[in-house]
């Protein structure tokens, strides 16, 4: 199992994509929590941190399908580089790990 990390714009951003990957059942379930603080240096290389409240998306899924979903969040993101990643789950609970792999077929 892996658990890819998403930083969206809003929490209607994150849902639209949750929706799409879960209607391709590239995913088992997504998780959205909105209203997060995220400080960082913008413009790129400049001495100003920028504060921007944005929503984080946890897409539970396989490993197997990080690159298909990567490519549909690319597609639907309004960020030029949007943060993707995945982390791989170390121990799952074996009913819940049957239960992903049917939902996602």
């Amino acid at each position: 199992m892996s658990l890819i990390y998403v930083i969206c714009q809003d929490e209607e951003e994150a849902r639209n994509i949750g929706i799409k990957l879960l209607k391709k059942r590239l995913c088992a379930c997504v998780n959205i929590i909105d209203g997060i603080s995220s400080l960082s240096f913008w413009p790129p290389k400049s001495d100003t941190i920028h504060e921007a409240q944005e929503t984080i998306l946890l897409i539970k899924t396989i490993k197997e399908n990080f690159a298909e979903i990567n490519k549909e969040i690319l597609e639907l993101h309004s960020y030029e580089v949007p943060c993707v990643f995945s982390v791989d789950a170390v121990d799952v609970d074996g009913k819940y790990f049957n239960w992903l792999c049917k939902q996602i077929g």
